[in-house]
């Protein structure tokens, strides 16, 4: 387990702390739309922190290709369609590009900032000429608006319980997700990042903000500088 981090619960936790059978619950949200809608159809995407596949599949079923890559091989034996790598991201080097590079599930936010760094070290690396990256942010409040509690239609509950800071800029954030019958809860380490603190770490890494996606700004199309 990664300093920092624990995950509780039924089934397999990773070294961030996400419980895979959690994982391969939790339904889609609008992010297949959203990347849908801000590359070319049928391009070749390069999915950093695929997990199970949860947007991995839709993305397959709107035409796309994906190369899935995640750390944990737990995760990735639920991916089905797409090609799968297990590996660190940090140090991913595939010695090949993609149209477009995907960086969701906040992974922006790490809480070291040289893995945040290395992450996107990695999306520059692997992003063909012409290319783009795409980045999920976390909202505004993320770290503020706390305790908070969402209940999805489908019938479980997300509660960001705390978010209590651990020096240097950075949160130690505990999810909980309580279903009918199974309670998982999730410790992580985070980075709060004002629009610019984010848009000063994509320029160290040689990125540059095209087009902010949604109008609360959580979704970002990035490109490389020059």
């Amino acid at each position: 387990m990664r300093e920092g981090h624990e995950g509780t619960g039924p089934g397999a936790i990773t070294p961030d702390g996400c419980a895979v059978d959690l994982y391969a619950r939790l339904p889609v949200g609008d992010e297949p739309d959203v990347i849908a809608g801000a590359v070319p159809a049928g391009a070749h995407i390069l999915e950093l922190g695929s997990g199970v596949g949860r947007v991995t599949h839709p993305l397959l079923e709107r035409g796309f290709t994906v190369t899935a890559v995640d750390e944990s091989a737990e995760m990735l034996g639920r991916v089905r369609g797409a090609r799968t790598i297990c590996g660190s991201i940090e140090e991913l080097d595939l010695g090949e590009t993609f149209d477009v590079v995907l960086l969701a599930s906040f992974l922006v936010h790490a809480g070291d900032a040289e893995v945040r760094r290395d992450l996107l070290r990695t999306c520059v690396r692997h992003v063909a000429e012409g290319g783009c990256v795409l980045i999920q942010r976390e909202g505004e409040d993320y770290h503020t608006k706390v305790p908070r509690e969402r209940v999805d239609p489908s019938g479980f509950t997300v509660r960001i319980v705390s978010a209590e800071p651990v020096g240097g800029g950075v949160n130690s954030v505990r999810a909980e997700y309580v279903f009918p019958d199974a309670v998982w809860t999730q410790t992580f380490l985070a980075r709060p990042l004002t629009k610019e603190q984010f848009e000063e770490a994509l320029a160290e890494a040689g990125l540059e903000v095209d087009a902010y996606l949604t109008p609360d700004g959580t979704w970002v199309r990035a490109v490389p500088v020059g």
